[in-house]
């Protein structure tokens, strides 16, 4: 894989596409995604390199939302800073987000201190944007060594290659590139793009193929290096979920990182589309809340509610880890 790897290379393509098709489709996408759930008998991870781009990664997360899967975004610092909103659209889109370097050098001809620029302006990139702090690292080209290593650890990342090889980067047809996701089995990993017309096409057909092997798209646990359920190992991501009330109109909760610390992690909640709204949070493991603020929060462990409290539509919790560092699922309802 590492061999294939080498030749990666990068080509822009135009592809329009809207947020609002996209948006248009999330909640009917969410129960998608929800009935398939109860049919996995494995995860396996999705992942696309080198975004995100104007034009491309709309079309991408509207062809992943209209199928029910979710997929790991290695974004590149460079396309981040220059394209921040959508790194919060695949955020919106149930997409989690990591690092993939800043300008996609071969690492492992750069120096430690270059190595360290890389990784470091992209996860800043990655946080201002709205998309939380990274905890996966896929080098270009799939390259590593021991020093590019000891820098991933310095910034807590753990290391993603993968286990197939899609080829999209090569011109890759639709017919191989949905052929080769076939090739996946219980915990594996397949390496997209971004940016290919081809692989946005594959994507009806790859989730068609994963539903008859019953197996569904996960997360990547930073504990394991492998694909898990979306709520099964701590890769921290920002939420937003959109629920309709059954009076008409839609309430939003955007989660976005706060303080961590050793055993405990802060969480910001930004409630929009209502003022009179109750947000749910649904903890994960032995987790619990240990504080909150500018909400009347119902609840410490398990499922939590928080309504307003006079102190406007953002408010704050603190929750234990207990050794599960996976942000809870949250839903908004408007009354």
């Amino acid at each position: 894989m590492r061999i294939a790897a080498i030749g990666k290379w990068k080509r822009p393509l135009a592809i329009a596409a809207t947020a609002a098709a996209a948006a248009a489709t999330f909640v009917a996408i969410n129960v998608t995604a929800s009935s398939q759930a109860a049919a996995c008998n494995g995860y396996v991870g999705l992942t696309f390199d080198d975004g995100p781009r104007a034009g491309n990664t709309q079309n991408l997360l509207a062809a992943l939302r209209n199928n029910g899967l979710r997929a790991t975004m290695f974004n590149q610092g460079s396309y981040v800073a220059s394209n921040p909103s959508l790194v919060r659209a695949q955020v919106d889109a149930g997409m989690w987000v990591a690092n993939h370097s800043y300008t996609h050098p071969h690492m492992t001809q750069q120096s430690q201190a270059t190595m360290d620029s890389e990784i470091s302006r992209t996860q800043s990139a990655i946080a201002n944007a709205g998309g939380g702090t990274p905890r996966l690292f896929r080098p270009p080209y799939g390259e590593t060594n021991a020093t590019l290593r000891a820098v991933e650890q310095k910034y807590g990342l753990t290391e993603i290659i993968w286990d197939v090889d899609s080829q999209d980067w090569n011109n890759a047809s639709v017919d191989a590139i949905v052929s080769a996701a076939g090739r996946l089995q219980n915990g594996q990993i397949i390496l997209m793009h971004d940016w290919p017309a081809n692989t946005v096409a594959a994507i009806p057909r790859i989730a068609q193929n994963l539903a008859s092997r019953n197996l569904c798209s996960g997360m990547i646990s930073p504990s394991t290096g492998r694909a898990v359920a979306p709520d099964g190992g701590g890769n921290p991501q920002p939420t937003s979920t959109t629920t309709p009330p059954p009076g008409g109109g839609n309430c939003t909760a955007t989660l976005s990182a706060g303080q961590q610390f050793g055993d405990r992690f802060n969480l910001n909640v930004a409630v929009s589309g209502s003022s009179n709204w109750t947000v749910t949070l649904n903890l994960n493991g032995s987790q619990s809340i240990q504080n909150s603020w500018n909400a009347s929060v119902s609840g410490t462990t398990g499922r939590v509610t928080a309504r307003p409290n006079g102190s406007g539509n953002n408010f704050g919790i603190t929750i234990m880890a207990n050794g599960n560092w996976t942000w809870p699922s949250t839903s908004c309802t408007a009354s």
